[in-house]
Parts: C-alpha cells; structure tokens; sequence
C-alpha cells in the first residue's frame, strides 16, 4: 500500500503512568553508567541525571549497598559532575571532574577535568592531579595504591608550565590549525592534535591533611615523553597490583596510511618500555595483569581482509618471557573485556552470543569457556578481592543497566538487580524472541517488542529497527535507541540481528563480509516476514529505521522494495567510495571493500547512491556536523539526490552533535521529529511539525 493510499488512524494516546510517555519524563530517568569495587566490598556506580537547567546529563556517584538491603546513598554532587570511579585500597574514591577546586579562589581559571580524592570515612573530595590539558583517565594499582595518570600535552612541553604556556600562546595569538604529519587526524567527534596523551606517573597520591590545609600539587613524572601526534600514548593503561609495571596500548603504523595496536611494558621506577605483544595480524588491546602480577591477558583481534571479517581470542602472556598463548583457541564467538580471578587461577571475560552479552570463566589450564549467565548483558565487570563473588552491571531489553551480583562459578545465573537510582515500573509493552530461518538455512534471532494492547482485533504497527556496527548486535538496553518510546506510542518494534551481527558464531558474520546488500538485506526481510505473522502486528503499516550501519541498510532497503511507508536513516552511509575515503579511520574499511579503483566490485554492488531511482518511499535523513565516523558528506548527498528524485524526504540536521545525539534537548527533537514522520506516512496522520526545529 502507498502512502497516498493509507487510511488516516489516530496513535494512541501514551499511557501517562510510564516515562515513556512524555519525551521530558524519559529524558530524566536516572542512567546507571559506571561500576567501582573496592576491596572492602563496597560498590559505587554513576549515575547520569539531568542537570538543573536540564540541558546536559551529568554524573554523580552513589553508593550501592553490595548485599542488596539498604536504600542507594549518594556520594559526589557538584555542576559538572563526576565520573571514572575507581577505589584506591584503602577505600579513597577516587575520580574525574571537572568541578573548581574550592582553594584555587577567584582566579582559579576554567577548570579542568582533574583528579579527585573522597575519603574512605566521607567528607569533602580534594583535587589530587591537575593538568593544564586536564586529565583524561587514571589507572591505580590494586596492592599498593599508587596512581598513573593519562593527560593530553603539547609537543616538546616538557613540564605542566610549558604545557599551559603553549596552550595560552594558540589562544592568545587565535591559532585554532593543526599540522598533521602523520594519518589519523579525527576520532569519531573529536579533532587530533595538537596536544596528545602522554602517561604520567603519580606514584602513591598524600594522605589528606589532618589539620584540613590544602595538599601541594603531586609531582608528576613523563613516562612516555617522546609520545607524539596524533595518537601520542594512548588512553588504555593497566598497572600491576604492586604498581612496577604498566601495559599502555601502543598505536603504530601498519602500511602507509594504516595503524595497528600492540602492547608495551614500562618499568614505572624509570619509564623504560619493551614491547609485550607485537602481532603483525593483529590488533592487541585490554590488558589485565593477574594478582601476583605474573601473567597479563588481553584481547586478540585478527586483521581484516578482503576475504575474512576479523576474529578474536584471549592471549595469555607470561611477563617475564612475553610468550603467549591462545586461551580460547577454539572459541567460536568474540571474548572481550577479560579480567583474572582473585585466585588468578581463571579468566572472565564478557561475550555476545545468541543475542545477549554474556559472562564466561575459563581456567588457565585449559578447557572449553563455560557461560555462567542465562539471559542480559553485562558490562563493567568488577572481581572481589577475596574470590567470594563478581559484580557488574546487567542490562537487557526490558531492563535498564543496573548493579547486580554473581557468584564465581555458577552457570545459568540471572541475578536481580541490587538497589541503585534508575528503576523502572513496568514497561509499556512486552518483550518476544523471534527465530526465523533464512533461504540459506541460517537461523535469523531477533527481539520483538509490542505495545500494550496489540492484538489480532487491533494489531500494531511495525517499525523494523536495524542497529549499526555493523560487527555487533541487538542484546541490551539501550538510551539511546529505545523501542519503548515508539512502545508507548502504540508500534511493535522489530530489533533483528542479520548476517554480520556478533554472537553466532564466525560463519554467521562471514555471511555478510563485503556484501553489505546481500545476506545482511534477506535476513533482515526474513526476520520481518516471520514477525508479521504474529496477529498482532499490522502487515500493511511498517517501517523501517537505522542508525550508521543501519542507517545504511534503511538506504538499501528504501532502494530495494516499497513494501515500507517510510524510512528514518541516521548517520547513514550513502556513497561507499566517498565513505571510505573520508571516515576517521580510512584504512580499516579500504580492508573490506578493497581499494575503490582496484578493486570496484563491492563498491558497484553494494553502495546505496548507485540505485537512488529506484526510491518511492518517503525518507527522513538526520545527520550531524561533528560526526567523523560517517562524515556529514553522507547525509547531505543522500539529502540532495533524494531532492532533486522528488522523493518526499526531510532532513534533520544537528551542527553540533556527532555520530549520536548526546544532549537531552536534541535527543527529545529527534524522537520528536521521527514520531512525526512516522506518524505522517505510516498512521496515515497530518504533518505535525516539531515546534523547536
């Protein structure tokens, strides 16, 4: 059915008891982000909330009781806010802020992000480290509490003075250029240059004074003074529990205008480094030292090729030796984020599969990884100093993140949540698993939500919502891409998992390599057909919506078949070639695709803009300006070649938001405006322009 064909219906009115509701109530629900343990047991989370002229989120800390039975007790609170928690052992909380610190009076300057001290017995929190950049991260040794700090610094700086001194030179002389000698020169929304990360060593932070008189400022020492644009240092550190050695991921040049990463160990008592792991097929990444500081394991992730999509093991590297070995050799889904037990006897580490995000032990000494978790995914895994249990942050589609504890070793765990800000009543729909199976056998997951009252008397309409990546999948809740909004509003959300999705298994995202259009579109196409057999979702009204990969894919699909009443594509890729040539890290999507005037074929068949004719669907294109992973080269082409086609189409354009859209105000336009549109071409309703836009 066409568009000009559609019936006028009216969306029901959201139930107002669910903050979904109102856009304004959603925006403002509590947002658990972040997970501290110190070796005491106790817990602290961040906690993102609306500031007071609820224009930004910001962040403060709050106490979790780890048992579970007292009331969440808040922490920090200040302005800017605070975030990064992280325990010293002898319970000082220690994180990043950039609030002014009260003893630098009047004259203090903008503050930047520094670092921050809150006593183990309460109190007021003390700026421990400053820089004139501000500090980026921190790092803090689990035995002996000393503190390596990362900080973005000038070329040639060799002290915080002269860091500050070059830094007021640019902006007293209006110099906002960079010279770039070397490729990357963008990072997702953030411009490399010219200052860069270098690690500072901290070492063990002083006591607070007893008489309550201001610290002098830490001393710190350069361990990476020759680190240079555009990468410098790094940002990942890790530090042995005895606070002697450091692993920093190191970034170095692979082929002219390629980067890989590697590990390197530094002495922190002299700054001198080796290279830990150096793999020429590989990146190397998320290092963790094991408790008596002997063994490090990380994440190994193979180079791409035109022919094979990337894979990923568990190293487990001897420190003395820097020999290796594959922990999960033979581990058919994608381990990340490993963290030894306090025996040091196995590893733990998090990985998609089957549509969640799960937690898996394996023993040093070899064996099959075993799952421990039923159903969610987790995040911010924290291991008790005494082996007696784990804590993370557990999430899912029907339920926000949230602290949980775990035991160790059980397997089929699905724990309840521990008492933290952000709880939800119940949802305003219901959450189903859909399995569909592919023309070529492969079996399609997907997660269906539907609204409240759908039925075969009232069926729902459909909205397919395709995620981005695209090496990942639908298994968590998300903020940011949230069905129960569209929930509330009366339409069944379709969050399928296609070829190229993670989490089932190698061949599975093979499917998919280099051919964007081909397996990833059918099984897409599969997964809506078996969702609209359910009665209670309405076959005539769908659509279908996607953000960077899947913003791509809501292109393809607008190009493939009308069978949608419209298209909402975010941050999407239109033109391939031009894509390749212009995102923030070039050289990783010229492995697949191939270079564009050697290797063509892939281009020519799977890039949107070559069948813009065959568009009829109306399209909502949403773009921002500071996006450098999918640059805004891409929205304004799609805009313009659906313009001058005489498709109907609106563009949404945000000059100062990036590959997503962080604020509370423009994230309530951006529902605001999709709701519309949809509301438009697929309930048959009058355009109703959103009022702020």
């Amino acid at each position: 059915m066409s568009p000009s064909d559609a019936v006028p219906e009216t969306a029901p009115d959201p139930d107002p008891a669910h903050p979904f509701a109102r856009l304004a109530d959603f925006v403002a629900i509590p947002r658990v982000t972040g997970l501290a343990l110190a070796h005491d047991g106790r817990l602290a989370v961040s906690v993102q909330t609306l500031d007071a002229d609820r224009k930004k989120w910001v962040s403060a800390l709050w106490d979790v009781d780890p048992d579970g039975h007292r009331p969440p007790r808040r922490l920090t609170r200040s302005a800017p806010g605070e975030a990064a928690p992280a325990f010293a052992p002898d319970g000082t909380l220690l994180f990043l802020s950039a609030r002014p610190d009260p003893a630098a009076g009047k004259d203090g300057g903008d503050p930047k992000p520094a670092l921050w001290a809150l006593p183990p017995g309460g109190g007021e929190a003390r700026p421990v480290v400053t820089r004139p950049g501000g500090v980026g991260g921190f790092a803090v040794s689990a035995d002996s509490g000393e503190v390596v700090v990362v900080a973005s610094t000038m070329p040639g700086a060799a002290d915080a003075d002269e860091d500050g001194q070059r830094r007021k030179a640019r902006t007293d002389a209006g110099v906002s250029a960079v010279l770039h000698e070397a490729y990357p020169v963008r990072y997702w929304d953030s411009d490399l240059g010219p200052a860069a990360p270098h690690l500072f060593w901290a070492g063990a932070l002083p006591a607070e004074d007893p008489a309550g008189e201001p610290a002098g400022p830490v001393p710190l020492r350069d361990l990476t003074p020759d680190a240079l644009p555009p990468l410098g240092a790094g940002e990942a550190v890790a530090l042995s529990p005895d606070g002697r050695l450091l692993v920093r991921v190191d970034s170095v040049a692979d082929g002219p205008a390629g980067r890989r990463d590697r590990l390197v160990l530094v002495e922190t008592a002299t700054g001198d480094g080796r290279v830990l792991v150096d793999d020429p097929l590989a990146d190397v990444y998320a290092a963790a030292f094991s408790p008596d500081g002997a063994w490090v394991v990380c994440v190994r992730e193979s180079m791409t090729t035109y022919a094979e999509p990337p894979d990923y093991t568990l190293l487990l590297v001897d420190v003395a030796s820097g020999d290796a070995r594959d922990l999960t050799p033979d581990f058919d889904r994608w381990p990340s984020a490993p963290r030894f037990s306090a025996e040091g006897d196995a590893v733990y580490f998090l990985a998609d599969d089957d549509g969640r995000h799960a937690l898996f032990r394996v023993e040093l000494t070899g064996g099959a990884p075993v799952r421990l978790t039923a159903d969610g995914a987790y995040s911010d895994l924290r291991v008790a100093r005494d082996g007696s249990a784990l804590f993370a942050l557990r999430s899912a589609y029907d339920e926000p993140p949230a602290p949980v504890r775990l035991d160790p070793r059980a397997t089929g765990q699905h724990p309840e949540p521990l008492p933290a800000p952000g709880a939800l009543g119940p949802l305003p729909g219901t959450l189903h698993e859909v399995r569909a199976t592919a023309a070529d056998g492969a079996e399609v997951q997907s997660w269906l939500v539907l609204p409240e009252g759908a039925s075969a008397e009232d069926p729902a309409p459909m909205l397919l919502w395709i995620h981005g990546g695209p090496l990942m999948s639908w298994n968590s809740w998300s903020w940011r891409w949230c069905p129960w909004v569209m929930a509330a509003r009366g339409y069944a959300v379709l969050l399928p998992n296609p070829a190229l999705s993670q989490g089932f298994g190698q061949d599975f995202v093979r499917r998919g390599w280099g051919e964007w259009g081909g397996a990833p579109y059918t099984d897409l196409m599969t997964a809506v057909d078996a969702a609209l057999e359910r009665p209670e979702v309405d076959a005539e009204r769908t659509a279908a919506m996607g953000g960077s990969f899947g913003g791509y894919m809501a292109n393809w699909v607008a190009t493939r078949t009308d069978r949608f009443r419209a298209i909402v594509t975010h941050a999407s890729l239109w033109d391939l070639d031009s894509f390749v040539g212009t995102t923030d890290a070039a050289y990783y999507w010229e492995r697949e695709w191939g270079a564009p005037l050697v290797e063509p074929k892939r281009y020519e068949q799977n890039s949107p803009h070559r069948f813009a004719d065959a568009i009829r669907t109306p399209v909502l294109v949403i773009h921002g300006d500071k996006d450098y992973r999918v640059p805004i080269g891409e929205g304004l082409r799609l805009w313009y070649d659906l313009q001058k086609r005489g498709v109907p189409s609106r563009f949404l354009y945000f000059p100062d938001e990036n590959h997503w859209v962080l604020t509370p105000g423009n994230a309530t336009v951006w529902y605001e405006t999709v709701i519309a549109f949809l509301a438009e071409h697929v309930l048959g309703q009058g355009w109703q322009r959103p009022e702020l836009v």
